[in-house]
């Protein structure tokens, strides 16, 4: 990723969002509740500072199972744009194939690979059954910074 400035956009377009500060970390979660939400084996994320992130036209309306965690979809396409979780208010959660530019993007780490399909496959330099423990986020978002948004050599 070379440019602090992202632009992206649901599918038909209506609703659009800007990240405007440094990602912290991207990743796949192999969650069974991420493949129901993508129809996919994994959904991919891009975390960035809540005070980097705008949406700058459209209104997103909540989905997914409406709990504390909000998922944020285009109400007209339905285009599943971002996830705001309750109790993490300082992060979003992007879905980072939905920027105008995300050739640069690719998992630093994978969750939840307990319930991942067999064949679902990333190339993800760390992985974990679950989530990882609070305490290691810090040196995870330390060594991704490090690294950049660089694919596995």
């Amino acid at each position: 990723m070379s440019k602090l400035s992202m632009k992206g956009q649901c599918r038909c377009g209506q609703c659009r969002f800007e990240v405007r500060a440094q990602p912290l970390m991207a990743s796949a979660c192999h969650c069974r509740g991420c493949q129901r939400m993508t129809a996919s084996a994994y959904s991919l994320t891009l975390t960035v500072p809540s005070k980097g992130f705008a949406v700058t036209a459209g209104e997103p309306v909540i989905g997914g199972l409406h709990g504390t965690t909000g998922h944020y979809f285009c109400p007209y396409c339905m285009s599943w744009m971002f996830t705001r979780a309750d109790g993490f208010e300082d992060f979003v959660n992007v879905r980072p194939t939905l920027l105008d530019d995300h050739s640069w993007f690719w998992p630093y780490i994978e969750v939840n690979t307990a319930e991942k399909i067999t064949w679902a496959m990333t190339s993800a330099i760390h992985s974990y059954p679950k989530e990882p423990d609070f305490i290691e986020y810090p040196a995870l978002i330390a060594e991704y910074t490090k690294h950049g948004a660089r694919a596995p050599l």
